[in-house]
């Protein structure tokens, strides 16, 4: 265990708190006019998925557990969860569907992830920050619209829904933020 203070801790880090491990999903230092400054940390207890929030003082002393970063190949899903292989020793891993969320949907075959290991299981999963997907469908151009006017709701190639620019249409591939679901860009591939 590693001792920080609070306004160090980021999304991702894995604290031990009163003996149980938490994965970081949001860590904002918030300064309000009076008072002292503190650090909100919202986190999901791994053992069983339960999201807490927790204010602490930003000069506050809070356990990082330690945490290895391995570069890991997303194989398959299936009933045991999703399959990772680490590529240097061939191992694999099975991550359960709760750490990997939402964000499953942007899982494609062969995709390098970092997965966070504690002990030889892993305890969360960090996707590649952007990925490559096909429009599955939109509505078409409005004759006159500009690109400045609002973007058009689309639906991608993994079922997500997102809003693209209206000069993009079904069967364009574009990248794609996996945090949020938002577009980035027209691919250039």
């Amino acid at each position: 265990m590693v001792k920080v203070i609070a306004s160090q801790i980021r999304k991702g880090n894995v604290l031990d708190v009163d003996g149980k491990l938490y994965v970081v999903l949001t860590a904002d230092n918030i300064h309000p006019g009076k008072g002292a400054s503190v650090t909100q940390i919202d986190m999901r207890r791994i053992s069983d998925g339960t999201k807490v929030s927790e204010r602490y003082r930003t000069t506050e002393q809070v356990e990082r557990a330690f945490v290895e970063d391995s570069d890991f190949t997303y194989l398959y899903e299936d009933g045991e969860g999703f399959h990772f292989m680490n590529p240097e020793n061939y191992d694999q891993v099975v991550v359960a569907k709760e750490l990997i969320g939402d964000q499953a949907a942007y899982l494609q075959e062969n995709m390098t992830c970092i997965l966070k290991m504690h002990d030889g299981n892993a305890i969360a999963a960090e996707l590649p920050a952007r990925v490559t997907l096909e429009i599955a469908e939109t509505e078409p151009a409005v004759k006159g619209q500009t690109a400045s006017s609002s973007y058009k709701p689309a639906i991608l190639s993994n079922g997500v829904r997102t809003n693209v620019p209206p000069h993009i249409s079904a069967g364009t591939r574009v990248v794609i933020q996996t945090e949020d679901g938002s577009y980035v860009e027209r691919a250039k591939d």
